[in-house]
């Protein structure tokens, strides 16, 4: 406020913001872990701040092994000599709640990670979480005025994450759901966990031996193909957000490794956050929205998904919402990237009453810092071109009927069929089938070695819901009807584009017998339809 008042505030953000820092550093991990969220969260501090904060996230002093070593024989029960056989002298990781060292299981001789929470932590982030609060309490009015709603309710939500954090049994069992989410996905390693070693203050995992996500050299002198490494990363993290709902929230570069195997292994799951099926939906909405240039829905899923307070007019909003994808995506979608929007996003929730949902806040942390990652492994990265075949490929096979309307969104365009869309999605999945067939970081090697087994779109579902929505569905019908004799011609060859770009994914003699097996409830759904119709008209 004095550097404002004496008209020098800009000149000193850099100074000020050290400042902020250095003074979270002091005052102790809630604190600590606060500048961490806060690096996270333009719609609350400016994005100067925003990136002083950010080195919060990877510089946190370590507390001594003794104290370590004492905390893990608590947990334990026993000494250490007697289930490890050496445990490393250094840590590997600090972090704000606790750090990590490697060590040897005497019983199997099994390399695993230990990570060790911080001494008395609890009490201290329960009495500095009742200081947030009531600090808090005094800045309602202003939040109500720029957030739409309580500061009280901010500190909830971080406290609420915080607290998950400390408990390390809820971390197991994120683990747990990790590896079930990923066992039939070979191109991702997620870490074994030793239960019957862990405890909510200590954590025993599976050793991972990987290479750094940030030293692209050691990757590639270790035969991995960095294009297929880039394509691993970038569908296991569209995987965890769009079709698990459950996904890593602090995916930084000391927390991901490439194996020497071609696999993406992740590591430290206290931050994740779930997504409801309902929010997953209005993501892919958003994305439809976005591919349609309708600004106005656009800004509907923004209170959908809690970013408004429900009944704020999103009028003003939309022109933002124009003017930022206009200017990202208008020399191309090939250069479309995410670090780009956020900087003119955090603009827009900085100016407007937008509050950024903590379990949000994670979903862009998260795919910053893996852009970031990827833009270091190759620095022409175009995260659309990657991200895209994987979402032609859910929006045409994914056997979720809300999946099948946002798919006919997308084929249609004021009222007009899209078969150029539909031709380019058929293509994009294709090519997402073909790269994945087997880990794509390893096809140049595989390809020198051995054959690939390269497998096919299962449209099955796609086209049975196809066939029953032309019959049932009138509206369907007519759009359908209508795209073959649009401008007054037939549109025969489209169609034969189209079934030329399918014919060797399909076989038909099985799909004949899929169709002849759905006939009887095809029937009854068009007879439901029908008599429904028949009683509403009278």
């Amino acid at each position: 406020m004095y550097d404002c008042f004496v008209g020098r505030d800009e000149e000193v953000v850099p100074f000020r913001a050290r400042q902020l820092r250095k003074l979270l550093c002091d005052l102790g991990p809630s604190f600590i872990k606060a500048g961490q969220v806060l690096a996270n969260r333009p719609d609350i501090i400016r994005e100067d701040y925003m990136n002083e904060l950010c080195i919060l996230q990877d510089d946190v002093p370590p507390f001594p092994n003794e104290v370590a070593f004492s905390i893990i024989e608590e947990e334990l029960g026993r000494p250490l000599e007697a289930v490890f056989s050496k445990i490393s002298s250094q840590t590997i990781a600090a972090a704000s709640l606790g750090q990590v060292y490697r060590a040897t299981l005497r019983d199997s001789g099994e390399d695993v990670a230990i990570k060790v929470q911080r001494p008395k932590i609890e009490p201290i982030i329960y009495q500095d979480l009742f200081l947030f609060r009531t600090l808090a309490s005094f800045l309602n009015g202003i939040s109500l005025q720029k957030l739409g709603c309580n500061a009280e309710l901010i500190v909830d939500e971080f406290g609420e994450k915080l607290l998950e954090e400390l408990d390390y049994t809820l971390e197991a069992r994120n683990l747990e759901d990790f590896i079930e989410n990923f066992k039939n996905d070979p191109t991702v390693k997620i870490p074994r966990v030793y239960k019957q070693l862990s405890g909510s203050r200590v954590l025993v995992m599976e050793w991972i031996d990987g290479i750094r996500c940030t030293d692209p050299q050691a990757i590639k002198d270790a035969g991995i193909d960095v294009d297929g490494f880039l394509t691993v990363g970038v569908s296991a993290a569209l995987r965890q957000l769009l079709e698990f709902g459950l996904f890593h929230g602090d995916p930084h570069p000391g927390n991901i490794f490439a194996m020497r195997d071609g696999r993406i292994a992740y590591v430290d799951f206290g931050n994740v956050a779930v997504l409801s099926q309902l929010n997953k939906q209005i993501l892919i909405d958003a994305v439809v929205h976005a591919v349609n240039e309708d600004y106005a829905e656009m800004a509907n899923d923004f209170t959908r998904l809690g970013f408004l307070a429900p009944g704020t007019d999103v009028a003003p909003i939309i022109p933002a919402l124009e003017a930022i994808w206009q200017n990202s995506a208008g020399k191309g979608l090939s250069d479309f990237n995410f670090r780009s929007v956020t900087g003119k996003f955090n603009q827009l929730v900085y100016n407007y009453p937008i509050r950024i949902p903590e379990r949000f806040s994670l979903v862009i942390r998260s795919l910053l810092t893996q852009e970031g990652i990827c833009f270091t492994l190759k620095p022409n990265f175009k995260f659309l071109e990657v991200a895209y075949p994987y979402v032609a490929k859910r929006l045409l096979t994914d056997p979720n009927p809300a999946l099948r309307e946002r798919l006919i969104q997308v084929l249609f365009k004021d009222g007009m069929f899209q078969w150029k869309r539909l031709e380019n999605l058929i293509v994009l999945a294709k090519e997402n089938v073909v790269k994945m067939s087997s880990n794509p970081a390893l096809q140049k090697k595989d390809l020198q070695g051995s054959r690939q087994v390269v497998n096919k779109l299962d449209l099955k579902d796609t086209i049975k819901d196809g066939a029953r929505l032309f019959l049932i569905d009138e509206g369907i019908r007519r759009q359908l009807l209508l795209a073959l004799t649009e401008d007054s011609q037939l549109h025969v060859q489209e169609l034969v584009d189209v079934y030329r770009l399918l014919e060797d994914q399909i076989d038909i003699p099985s799909m004949a017998l899929e169709v002849a097996r759905d006939f009887p409830s095809v029937v009854r759904d068009l007879m439901l339809a029908w008599t429904e119709s028949v009683l509403s008209d009278r």
